[in-house]
């Protein structure tokens, strides 16, 4: 007989990363009631804009830059500053970018006061270097936003980059390398006359400020967060994220440019992408994600408790480009139909689907079916009673349903009435059964383990912890036995690193059959982790190989999914 476990969010959505949380060690208050509207809200839109759209990502015949060119190139203060004398974003409309916003489904914006090359989108008191005093357009971009957002009812935030300035004096540079002596100075100093005015700046000027996103806290120290998070403490209603610095915590935690496996479970979290490569407008960039691809990641993020802050780059003339508008609108047409399982939702309360995603609203769960089935009929893995199913995009007929007694199966149409997720609702009865993973309560054996770590780690669901080899070791294996034979169809790691750490993690997933191991699948990861689908395996036994060049192998949660 098969023991059900009772869920609500799932139970093992564990965190996707110990260390990709910024440099905030004190975990989000999930049950803060300032969230409320963040945590339906689901989606919205992130925008790069600045100086940096001028160059276009192109400098010395080098086209692959972002926002960070100033660096990336070593460009000189008086060289990248010039560029304000030709910023003129004549065609910048907030009226028009709001709308869009709203077209997309988008409930929240946020727009980058000042970035890294410490150019202010605002009139600043604080300093000159600002797109009223030093460009021709001479126009406060954060205050028509404001208005337009105000008149739309869209909730409106603020990036602002507290430690990396590299043009004002003192400020904070990516590996503390300097290309231009004329910018090193006092940090102290830069905090004090730079960077805690201009904070006072935008969270005064311009009315109810919804949220403010900090970002890398490189060398913040104690003192220069405590003066800084003592002015976001006067707006009780402010939401912050975790990047602030020295440990400070945040509501939100925020993975950037990945989904995590498997989601950090009693937390805020979102995440933060692109629609290509860049974060601010690269004219050669053409590595677009096609609208697919970003509602079933849209789809991805909310099935897992997360949000989706998906950015825009807009050109030196104030212009979204027309593939990010054209994306932004066809998932807001998806969103008129499918909303309802969008927003407002919690969490799947299934560890694992082979064939999409799910989320949940009271008594009903949304299937988001990815991979419509040949056969025609769909395998839920619910013990409860279903009394209601039915497609959102034809509510008034019902599915046919076959109970078991540990999951349903539902009878679908022939095709799939939406190319891009189709979603079918669910009424049930009482709180969601689900099988419990395999691998729960269960003992992994490793080849090396570091004195700070442990095995048990590796399944136990928590938000801080991991495995890793002992230093110096460049492979290592993980073996578990689970206690009896089960039907295996995926795995789920959740690593520690960042897209940008540079690090390639190999994994090899092996099973046993009775007289060598077998492998079922291999793959390669940059330190973020994976979920991999794969033909159904029976066995008792699994063996985890991995192999790290960089750093010692590590694993935060290592999962074994059930096909039945």
């Amino acid at each position: 007989m098969r023991k059900y476990a009772l869920t609500i969010l799932g139970f093992v959505l564990a965190v996707a990363s110990f260390s990709q949380n910024g440099e905030g060690k004190a975990a989000s208050k999930l049950n803060d009631s300032k969230m409320q509207w963040w945590k339906d809200a689901k989606f919205g839109m992130f925008i790069h804009w600045g100086l940096y759209s001028v160059p276009a990502g192109k400098w010395d015949n080098n086209t692959n830059h972002g926002e960070w060119i100033m660096l990336t190139a070593k460009i000189p203060r008086a060289t990248y500053s010039a560029l304000s004398k030709e910023f003129n974003p004549t065609q910048f409309n907030a009226e028009e970018w709001v709308k869009l916003a709203k077209a997309a489904g988008q409930k929240y914006m946020v727009i980058t006061s000042k970035h890294h090359d410490g150019f202010a989108m605002y009139g600043s008191k604080a300093s000159a270097y600002n797109i009223v005093e030093a460009t021709p357009f001479k126009r406060d971009v954060l205050k028509e936003l404001a208005d337009a957002c105000r008149k739309h009812g869209m909730k409106l935030g603020f990036y602002y980059s507290q430690a990396q300035d590299w043009f004002h004096p003192g400020g904070a540079a990516s590996g503390n390398k300097e290309w231009d002596s004329t910018h090193i100075g006092s940090m102290e100093k830069y905090i004090d006359e730079i960077a805690l005015p201009q904070v006072k700046e935008i969270l005064s000027n311009y009315g109810d400020v919804a949220i403010l996103w900090w970002d890398t806290p490189m060398n913040m120290t104690k003192s220069m967060t405590e003066k800084l998070a003592a002015v976001t403490k006067q707006y009780p209603q402010l939401i912050t994220n975790n990047r602030l610095g020295a440990g400070m915590g945040g509501d939100l935690e925020t993975p950037e440019q990945f989904i995590p496996a498997t989601g950090f479970p009693g937390r805020n979290w979102e995440v933060c992408m692109t629609m290509n490569g860049h974060w601010g407008y690269n004219a050669w960039d053409d590595r677009w994600k096609t609208t697919k691809e970003l509602t079933q990641k849209l789809v991805d993020i909310v099935s897992k408790g997360g949000n989706f802050l998906l950015n825009v780059g807009p050109n030196a003339y104030g212009v979204i480009p027309v593939v990010c508008q054209q994306n932004l609108l066809e998932i807001g047409e998806w969103l008129k139909l499918n909303g309802e399982s969008i927003y407002g939702t919690s969490a799947s309360p299934f560890p694992f689907l082979s064939w999409g995603r799910a989320t949940r609203k009271g008594q009903v769960i949304y299937l988001h079916v990815f991979d419509w089935p040949s056969n025609g009929l769909l395998d839920v893995p619910l013990g409860n009673k279903i009394k209601r199913a039915y497609l959102l995009a034809d509510q008034t007929k019902n599915l046919k349903i076959v109970a078991s007694k540990s999951s349903n199966q539902l009878q679908l149409p022939s095709y799939a009435p939406d190319k891009m997720s189709s979603v079918i609702a669910i009424e049930f009865e009482g709180e969601p059964k689900v099988l419990p993973l395999p691998a729960t309560g269960r003992t992994i054996i490793a080849s090396s383990t570091d004195s700070l770590s442990t095995t048990k780690n590796l399944n136990d669901g928590s938000p801080t912890s991991k495995w890793q080899a002992k230093k110096g070791v460049v492979k290592a294996s993980l073996e578990i036995d689970l206690g009896a034979a089960y039907s295996i169809n995926a795995l789920s790691l959740v690593e520690p690193w960042h897209p940008w750490s540079g690090i390639k993690q190999s994994h090899e997933l092996q099973y046993w059959d009775g007289k060598d191991w077998k492998t079922i699948s291999s793959l390669t990861t940059e330190g973020t982790g994976s979920t991999e689908r794969f033909v159904a395996i029976k066995a008792q036994k699994f063996r985890l190989l991995l192999e790290n060049q960089k750093e010692a192998p590590s694993i935060g949660e290592f999962i074994l999914y059930r096909s039945e």
